[in-house]
């Protein structure tokens, strides 16, 4: 049998803070507040124990750690165990590192970019870790080899003594869109998917690690040209999600393959109930060629004569200002999370990824005027 324990003579200072903790918003306290005052009138532990409803040890418990700490025992302690199980030893940890120098693809994902998360789903797969983790615990890991996230910046300024002015014009016409349900709003780009030269890519590397891209080289039996040239359109509507418009070609962009595909966009937007089309692009030369520039004007008055039809608003952008185009991140993306480090892509192969990743039907190429080829 345990010898009786009681609490020490309190001093006046202590007593209020017992009283006061009797009140306190906090069960804990509340429960210690109690359990001391009752030992402190000279009721045994288990009298107490048995009035509030705890065990004989709970009671001793707090009049040891008030014993010890004094009116801090009225706080609980953290709840954080002493001892933690690391998901990754060190051995876990290596190999980690070494499977983020795979592709995804290995292991059945549709994307050639690993995130923290994805790092996470596979490290369990696998048999790396034992049980589901986070990104933030793979983060760590990392952290502990010294490995981070690193990648390349350009920095780029427009040369354009108009920048301000098309600017401008172009933030307004986005405001004007916002305002009419049926307008539509397109950022229009040509983009090369080449089968060869390896994109900008974020890997995990030691810190002192230098990252080096290396061009591929086809075979001589690989007939495939070396890069496919593509149209793109994103649209944008009012309380709609993005939608991209692709169309690739047989040969390189030109005026007339340009006639091709606005007429290809604007028979899809029909179809939507858009009647107009505010179309942002560049200045690249079939953008803003004679022939382009009639048919958008004559395309128009038909529009406006008939009404039927997409009407369109071009506005050209500052030379040299592709952050102002809102589909060039999105070419970059893509180029990044369809290309493949190990093996060259066929020219089918690469164009049912393009169109996988931007959720768009692979629809005839454009064929270029056999004159300008």
């Amino acid at each position: 049998m345990q010898a009786p324990l009681f609490l020490r003579e309190l001093t006046d200072k202590e007593r209020e803070a017992l009283e006061a903790g009797r009140r306190s918003s906090q069960g804990f306290t509340v429960r210690r507040s109690q359990m001391l005052l009752a030992s402190a009138q000279g009721q045994t532990t288990t009298t107490i124990a048995h009035q509030i409803g705890c065990n004989d040890q709970t009671v001793r418990n707090a009049i040891h750690d008030f014993h010890q700490r004094g009116l801090a025992a009225l706080e609980p302690k953290s709840s954080r165990p002493h001892t933690t199980h690391e998901a990754f030893d060190a051995q876990g940890r290596e190999r980690l590192h070494a499977l983020l120098h795979q592709t995804p693809r290995t292991f059945g994902k549709e994307t050639s970019i690993w995130t923290l998360n994805l790092a996470a789903e596979v490290s369990l797969t696998v048999g790396i870790v034992s049980r589901p983790i986070s990104g933030e615990t793979v983060r760590n890991a990392l952290a502990q080899l010294g490995v981070r996230w690193k990648r390349a910046k350009h920095w780029i300024t427009s040369p354009d003594p108009e920048y301000v002015r098309k600017k401008k014009r172009r933030d307004a016409l986005i405001r004007l869109v916002a305002k009419h349900p049926t307008w539509a709003l397109g950022f229009q780009d040509e983009v090369w998917w080449s089968r060869l030269a390896q994109p900008d890519q974020h890997r995990w590397v030691d810190e002192d690690d230098v990252t080096r891209l290396q061009e591929k080289e086809r075979s001589k039996q690989d007939t495939d040209p070396k890069a496919l040239a593509c149209y793109g359109l994103l649209l944008r509507r009012p309380e709609q999600a993005d939608q991209m418009l692709l169309r690739f070609v047989d040969g390189r962009p030109v005026s007339a393959v340009t006639l091709d595909f606005l007429d290809a966009c604007c028979q899809r937007l029909v179809a939507q109930s858009v009647t107009a089309l505010v179309m942002i692009w560049d200045n690249a030369s079939w953008h803003k060629s004679q022939i382009v520039r009639t048919w958008l004007r004559d395309h128009n008055q038909t529009v406006k004569q008939t009404g039927e039809g997409v009407r369109i608003l071009s506005c050209l952008l500052p030379s040299k200002s592709p952050w102002l185009n809102s589909i060039e991140p999105k070419w970059v993306h893509g180029k990044r999370n369809v290309s493949e480090a190990d093996h060259v892509l066929s020219a089918d192969e690469l164009e049912t990824r393009v169109c996988a990743y931007y959720g768009c039907s692979r629809e005839p190429h454009l064929l270029m005027p056999k004159k300008v080829a």
